[in-house]
This record gives structure tokens, C-alpha cells and sequence, in this order.
């Protein structure tokens, strides 16, 4: 489904919810009603198992609700909340997101920059106004790409717009037919992580720009420490997998071999430490190698015959924007 109607679709992947829900949905439709355009709300669930789906029927009937059958991870969820959007610009917001009055007043603007594909606002703390995210640093250890790292300048009363490596899928207000464009969320990144770092890294490569605007704010809530010690495990293993994803689609000739090397060195020093969730996300890794291929033959069809930029020109490009720039890093 694709239209080019302007007005603002968010769509909320929800998973388990209820108790968030009551608190962030009031403030997505305050904010909403706040900007000029036409706007709806969406709510895509992934097979919940409380009662956030009964809540938006019985509080929010004007919300398009979306009910999964089956427990499909973020992309997956996500990715079928925007297609059935109705207008040209979607805001992915987490369910445990709440958004500032004026979230949409700094936003607005983007939308008449024809190479932006996304941008993504500054999030606070849930009761505070600690930051968490800024924009994202692009860095490498070795070959490795490191999926962590913020920074901000030291004075952003100059400029509120930065260059960011990727836009959070927390909040993440981008152009849908680029999105559409480009490939969509890639959902072997299922069931969570990287997806959000992988689809902004293919934007860039394909030419488009992601943002960070300082003052679009929202609060997070934090997620709680995991319990469980089988839990964390899980967590490790799908996000060391996911990373590896990230790297055999985006990586290229030389790069992509010196990677592979430090990775077989890596988990080497892993199987030494005893951190065995390591060697399970390599083997799952392998056995997705003919998903990989599909990902990387899909990139070069969305680029049409364009040379595609490489992730060294891509981080070379934010780092000549943050160039002569006194910034903080965290």
C-alpha cells in the first residue's frame, strides 16, 4: 500500500503494553492535535498476551488496531503497521515512549527535505531530562562496526539538525516511500535489535540522509534489568547474531574478509572466556547465509544500477559534517 497523501501516520508496534499504554497513548494524540496536518493512529500488536488490545478497543475505537496472530518480533510488526498507513510520512514510535506537546513543531520541517529519510528526536528519561540517545556516532573497532556510541555538540543552541549514523526505531518519523523504496524493516533481524541501525545504514548507502533533531523530545521508559539468566543469554545471543547480519549485508571485497577473520578470532577468545551464547549466534549466523545473500542481491536492485556508497564513505560523510565541531560523546 502506497499513497502520497500529506499528513502524519504513527504507528506503535505493542507488545504487552497495558501497563504503559493508559501513559503514552494521551500524549500521542495531544501532540498530534498540536501540528496542522492530517494525522491517524495506529496500533500494530504483536500477539500480545494481556489486555492492551482490549484497552485500545474499548478506550481508543479512532485507532486503526492491527492484531498479529502470531508473535512476529519488531520488524515484522512494525513493517505491517506501515503499510496500511495512509499518509506520506510515519512516525515508528516504542509503546514505552512518551511524546512533549510540541514534539511534532521541529519535525515538521524535514518533510520538505527530498533527500531525508528519517529523523529521529531527542529521548529523555521517563521522569527526567537525562538524556539517552543523541545522535548516533559513526565509529569502528578494526572493521567491526560499532552499533553503540551518541554524541551531541557541546553548544546546540547554534543548531538543533545533526547528521546521525542511524534513527532509533524508539522514534523513528520517516518518509514511507523511501522506506518502501528501500526494502522496508528487514525482518531477519527478528525478533528485536539492529533492524533500526541496518534499514538507516541502507538509506545512507543508497544516497538519503538520516537526522537527529535535538529539539523534538520524548521520554523512555528504561527497560528494567532482565531477571532471568537465561533470558540475558537470549538477549546476547540475537544481538551478537543481529550485528553479524549487519556486517555480511553491508560490508564489501576487503572489508567483509578482514571482518570475517576477526570474527573467527573473536569467537575463539569467546569459546576461551566461556561465553558460548557467542558461538550460537555465529552458527545461526551461518545458517542464514542464503538470507544474507537475499538481503545484499536486494540492496543493489534498490540502487538501480547507482553506485552504491560504502560504510567508510557513509561515516565519512557525518564525520566531515561534525568536523571543526567542538562535540561531546557518551
Amino acid at each position: 500500500m502506497q499513497n502520497n497523501t500529506q499528513g502524519i501516520s504513527v504507528v506503535i508496534p505493542n507488545y504487552n503494553g497495558m501497563e504503559l499504554l493508559p501513559q503514552t497513548l494521551p500524549t500521542v494524540f495531544k501532540a498530534l492535535q498540536k501540528q496542522p496536518l492530517p494525522f491517524e493512529v495506529i496500533v500494530c500488536d504483536d500477539a500480545s498476551t494481556d489486555e492492551s488490545v482490549l484497552y485500545v478497543k474499548q478506550h481508543y475505537p479512532e485507532i486503526k488496531l492491527i492484531v498479529e496472530e502470531e508473535n512476529a518480533g519488531f520488524a515484522a510488526t512494525a513493517n505491517d503497521g506501515i503499510r496500511q498507513a495512509a499518509f506520506d510520512w510515519v512516525l515508528l514510535l516504542n509503546s514505552d515512549v512518551k511524546l512533549t506537546p510540541d514534539y511534532f513543531k521541529a519535525l515538521l520541517p524535514y518533510m520538505h527535505k527530498p533527500d531525508c529519510f528519517a529523523v529521529m528526536g531527542r529521548i529523555v528519561g521517563w521522569q527526567d531530562e537525562e538524556i539517552q540517545d543523541g545522535a548516533k556516532y559513526p565509529n569502528r573497532q578494526g572493521v567491526k562496526i560499532k552499533t553503540s556510541g551518541n554524541y551531541l555538540l557541546e553548544d546546540m543552541s547554534q543548531t538543533s539538525s545533526l547528521l546521525t549514523m542511524y534513527v532509533s526505531g524508539a522514534n523513528m518519523f520517516l518518509q514511507k516511500k523511501i522506506f518502501d523504496d528501500i526494502g522496508q524493516l528487514n525482518e531477519i533481524f527478528s525478533p528485536f535489535y539492529v533492524e533500526d541501525y541496518e534499514l538507516s545504514l541502507r538509506a545512507w548507502r543508497l544516497g538519503y540522509k538520516c537526522y537527529y533533531e535535538y529539539n523534538a523530545v520524548c521520554h523512555h521508559k528504561t527497560s528494567h534489568t532482565i531477571k532471568k539468566q537465561k533470558e540475558k543469554t537470549f538477549v546476547n545471543r540475537i544481538y551478537n547474531r543481529n550485528k553479524m547480519f549487519l556486517h555480511a549485508i553491508h560490508l564489501q571485497k576487503w572489508s567483509l574478509y578482514l571482518w570475517q577473520l576477526q570474527l573467527l578470532f573473536e569467537c575463539l577468545g569467546r569459546a576461551i572466556i566461556g561465553q558460548f551464547y557467542f558461538l550460537k549466534a555465529y552458527e545461526e549466523y551461518l545458517r542464514n547465509s542464503w538470507e544474507i545473500k537475499r538481503s545484499r542481491n536486494q540492496l543493489k536492485k534498490a540502487a538501480a544500477g547507482k553506485k552504491l556508497k560504502t560504510v567508510a564513505e557513509v561515516m565519512q560523510q557525518i564525520k566531515n559534517f561534525i568536523s571543526n565541531k567542538p562535540i561531546i560523546r557518551f
